[in-house]
């Protein structure tokens, strides 16, 4: 069973920079693809970023030119490097990982004021 586990959310001004990472254990495969969603209040759950283990991104087009995705196989481990943050990036951030199956985090929260 594999288990996804965050870090790396918190408060953080406009303008600032926030780095999440997420950590998968328990898989001894180097899972396909893991990115992020995130969800704010009153919305659903969107599609922040994903990578494949080849290396392949995508990224939604709000967070384009400021947030990069990136990802050590060796690990297991995706990271979300969050610049220029605005605070419409407020939300409970969620790790995210697809092998046959979709795993998922707990969720980070981020907040972003203004």
């Amino acid at each position: 069973q594999v288990q996804l586990v965050e870090s790396g959310g918190g408060l953080v001004q406009a303008g600032g920079s926030l780095r999440l990472s997420c950590a998968a254990s328990g898989s001894i495969f180097t899972i396909h693809t893991m990115g992020w969603y995130r969800q704010a209040p009153g919305k659903q759950r969107e599609l922040v970023a994903s990578i494949t283990s080849g290396g392949n991104t995508n990224y939604a087009d709000s967070v384009k030119g400021r947030f990069t995705c990136s990802r050590d196989n060796s690990k297991n481990t995706v990271y979300l490097q969050m610049n220029s943050l605005k605070p419409e990036d407020t939300a409970v951030y969620y790790c995210y990982a697809w092998h046959g199956v979709e795993y998922w985090g707990k969720g980070t929260l981020v907040t972003v004021s203004s």
